[in-house]
């Protein structure tokens, strides 16, 4: 008999969705409380001492942080010496479903066919499970554990996100410089700052897309790199502050993930200007044995 049952893995599930959406991180904490401190603009510090009393609020009641309950995006990272029993994708979706219905996620899932789901001239579903998380993203992993990860992502950030070709030059710098561009650009029209930005750069629109979205998976905001410290500083001198109001604080952080090149003289660059509670994120790991017969 398995240690694991379905119902387990659908509890597991579920409860790291509700944390996701419920819980800031250490490191989301540690960075607020940075910010606030080095923060002089009288405003701005209301507004991140504000988001900091909201994030405490939504752990210990166990509420969403927002209104926008945000789309689950999973990630499993399956190791090598690890096999999946059967069923075990439907219990994950089963207990996404579960996650959605215990929180409870925002009512958004749109009714009706292809044109109808379009137009969004049906209506929506009333009931929270409706949402359907966006397809897995799958990962391998050395060793004999499972991890899942899920992300909660919210409409605005994907407002303001972009996806496009960038002619490199063979520079860094002509890089980094559309890249802050963008980020200025988004970072200023987000309305929910200060915003966590998270870059892909990759081969393809789908590629730098995926590498984006494990920016935010991967990402530390007490761990900045040369470049996503570069680039949050640069988009910091904008001014726009949190929620506009002014400050130094427009930017949390950046996390990039920089995944294959091909030799061509275009980087294709993806971007998702996350809001002031990104990344809505929670992980839960399994081990081999769980899954022993």
């Amino acid at each position: 008999m398995r240690r694991l049952t379905s119902d387990k893995i659908i509890g597991n599930v579920a409860n790291t969705l509700i944390k996701a959406s419920v819980s800031f991180r250490t490191d989301q904490i540690k960075r607020y409380e940075a910010a606030l401190e080095a923060e002089t603009n009288m405003q701005a510090k209301w507004v991140l001492t504000n988001i900091l009393e909201n994030a405490k609020v939504g752990d210990e009641q166990k509420l969403p942080l927002c209104d926008d309950t945000g789309i689950p995006h999973v990630f499993l990272e399956i190791g090598d010496g690890v096999s999946l029993p059967a069923g075990f994708l439907k219990a994950v979706d089963q207990g996404i479903a579960q996650g959605l219905q215990k929180l409870p996620g925002r009512p958004m899932a749109v009714r009706g066919n292809d044109v109808e789901r379009l137009t969004q001239e049906a209506g929506l579903y009333s009931d929270p499970e409706k949402l359907i998380p966006a397809p897995i993203q799958v990962r391998r992993l050395p060793g004999e554990k499972v991890k899942l990860t899920v992300l909660m992502l919210g409409g605005g950030p994907e407002i303001r996100g972009k996806t496009m070709r960038v002619f490199h030059k063979h520079s860094l710098e002509v890089i980094s410089n559309e890249m802050i561009s963008w980020a200025k650009e988004g970072a200023t029209l987000l309305g929910c700052q200060p915003c966590v930005l998270a870059f892909g750069i990759g081969r393809t629109n789908v590629e730098a897309a995926s590498l984006a979205l494990e920016a935010m998976k991967d990402g530390d905001l007490l761990e900045q790199s040369n470049l996503e410290q570069y680039l949050t500083d640069e988009v910091n001198k904008s001014n726009v502050g949190p929620l506009g109001v002014g400050g130094s604080t427009t930017a949390l952080g950046t996390f990039i993930k920089v995944g294959p090149q091909r030799a061509s003289g275009v980087r294709v660059v993806s971007l998702r200007v996350g809001c002031c509670f990104d990344p809505r994120k929670a992980t839960y790991q399994w081990s081999a044995q769980d899954f022993d017969q």
